[in-house]
Parts: structure tokens; sequence; C-alpha cells
């Protein structure tokens, strides 16, 4: 196991980290930049590519996995960064998010739309990065798919129960509705929805830092337009997540092979960073990195550059 490493919230960080997000590409955003992916039983899968997007080069591939909610659009704020490092982005969408088909009793290990999107951008390993939510989904995928993963990244990434001091109050709170009352989950998530459209993108960065006012406008507005196209369509993603976000995760820890890297602030409520640094204790090969001074927004701002320069294989200050 790598040593933990901490950093200082007054270490200068790089200059596409927290402070900007690089600027936004016309060439990416729009929907119709969106593919879509038949996986065998018909559902759909959706993603879009971002940084070096040109499947002819040599560029590095890396998979982004969005938070719950979430959709591609956050991937946007790793573009420009991966741009100039060579990196092609792909950010996909989880059953029952975006454009991806629900599932039926979805699981994290059922993983065969992040082998679908990998055969149609002919990728055959790849490096995942994933953000919150999404972390339990990239370690299942290397404890079931390991031959083709590469690396991890996981960015304030969620942790099984077993390895919290305690469960936050919004996510116990999420977990009893979608096990208890999944209509009344998706009304107030619809409800929810509908704020985040018309309101000002504190609605919804509010929920991911303190610090609201300190986030960039330009990522602010990108973090709302991720929430929004998660549930716009439908909420059967959110809620089968919440659920399963106060249950023990459906795969050994100890089958994840793959060197793991956590990214983590230590003002983070959302997931508190007791439970990354145990989480990085029982996986076989994995370090943590802690952000003094970051919570859950800022500690996916703070890294972008960092994280990058891992896949891409340069050499950075760390």
């Amino acid at each position: 196991m790598k040593p933990e490493r901490a950093e200082g919230a007054t270490g200068a960080p790089s200059s596409d980290d927290r402070e900007s997000t690089e600027g936004r590409s016309e060439a990416v955003s729009p929907d119709s930049a969106v593919r879509t992916v038949t996986v065998g039983d018909g559902r759909r899968v959706a993603y879009a590519e971002y940084g070096a997007t040109d499947a002819a080069t040599d560029a590095t591939p890396v998979a982004f996995l969005h938070g719950t909610p979430g959709s591609h659009v956050l991937g946007e704020l790793y573009d420009e960064a991966a741009r100039r490092r060579g990196v092609r982005l792909l950010a996909i969408e989880r059953p029952g998010y975006g454009d991806s088909t629900p599932r039926p009793d979805p699981s994290p290990t059922d993983t065969d739309y992040l082998r679908a999107v990998l055969d149609d951008a002919g990728v055959s390993r790849v490096g995942v990065v994933a953000f919150s939510g999404g972390a339990a989904h990239a370690l299942a995928f290397a404890a079931t798919c390991g031959e083709r993963v590469t690396e991890i990244d996981l960015v304030s990434g969620a942790t099984p129960p077993s390895l919290r001091d305690e469960t936050p109050v919004t996510i116990r709170l999420l977990g009893a509705l979608a096990a208890k009352t999944p209509r009344l989950l998706t009304g107030l998530l619809g409800v929810q929805t509908w704020l985040a459209k018309r309101g000002p993108p504190s609605v919804v960065v509010g929920q991911y830092t303190a610090d609201a006012d300190e986030i960039p406008d330009e990522a602010a507005e990108i973090v709302r337009e991720d929430f929004v196209r998660a549930l716009d369509s439908h909420r059967e993603g959110m809620v089968s997540e919440s659920e399963q976000a106060v249950r023990e995760w459906e795969f050994a820890l100890t089958d994840v092979e793959t060197p793991v890297r956590l990214w983590h602030g230590d003002r983070d409520e959302n997931v508190p960073v007791a439970g990354a640094r145990r989480l990085a204790e029982t996986l076989p090969t994995a370090g943590v990195t802690v952000f003094e001074g970051e919570d859950h927004l800022s500690t996916l701002l703070r890294s972008r550059s960092r994280i990058l320069d891992r896949h891409a294989g340069v050499d950075s200050d760390e």
C-alpha cells in the first residue's frame, strides 16, 4: 500500500486546478456530440469524448465516471487540461442517467455498459477516473474486468458503509426514501431538477461544497448543467444508486488488483475522509492524497491536473 500524502491548502496549484475550468469546448458540449451505444439486451448507453478526441491519434484513453447524480457533462471540467496532455476522456452516463436507459435492479457489478463503450471507442484497456458515487462502479469494473483497467483514480470517492464512522444524514435519508417510497423520491428529484433549471448554479453547487461563492463561475455552471441533464429525462439511476449507497458493496475489495489512487479533502462532509483512508488501507494496492482545507467539490477541481499528469505519464510535483 502506498503511503498517504497530504497537501496544504496554501500549496501552489497548477494553472488548471481550482482557479479555472480551462475554458469550455464548444466542440463537445452540445448533445449532438453524444454517442449512443446499444448493449446486448437493447439498452442504450450514452457517452461523450473530451480532451484529445481524435481516436486515430496515440492519445491516452481514460474513462470518466460521474457522481450521484451525474452525466457526461461533468467531464467538461477536464476538457482543456486533457487536450493539452494528450488524454482522450470518455465521459460515460451510467444506466438511468441522461440518455442512458435505466436498468432493472442495477448493481455496480453490472459492467456490460462500460465494456460496450470501450468497444465502441476502440479501446482495449483504459485508465478510470471516478468522482463521488462513481467510485463503487470503478472498483467493481476493476474487480470483474481487471484486464481492461490500467489504473484508477477516485476523487472524493464514496465508501462502503462498513468503512464509515457514520453515514451522512443526507445519504441515509435518500437511501430510506429510495427503499421505502421510491415514487416520493422520484417526485422530489423532479422538483429539485425544476429548481436547478431556473435557479442560479448555487442551487446545485451548494450540495457539494460549503464555499459555493469560491467556485469559478464556469465550473459552477458545468456542475448545474450536469445535475439537470442527469435527472431531466428520468430519475431511476439516482433512485437505485441512493438505495445502493446504504448497502454493502456486492464485490470484494480484495479482488481489485489494479493500482488505485484516492484524492480527498479533509473538509469533505459528503464523504468524510476517515472512510477514504480506511478504503485505501483495505484495497490491495492503493494510496491516498488528502488536500487540507478542501471539500467534496473543491477536491475535484484541485486534483484535475495531477490526475491527468499521472495518466499521461507527465512529471508532476508529487
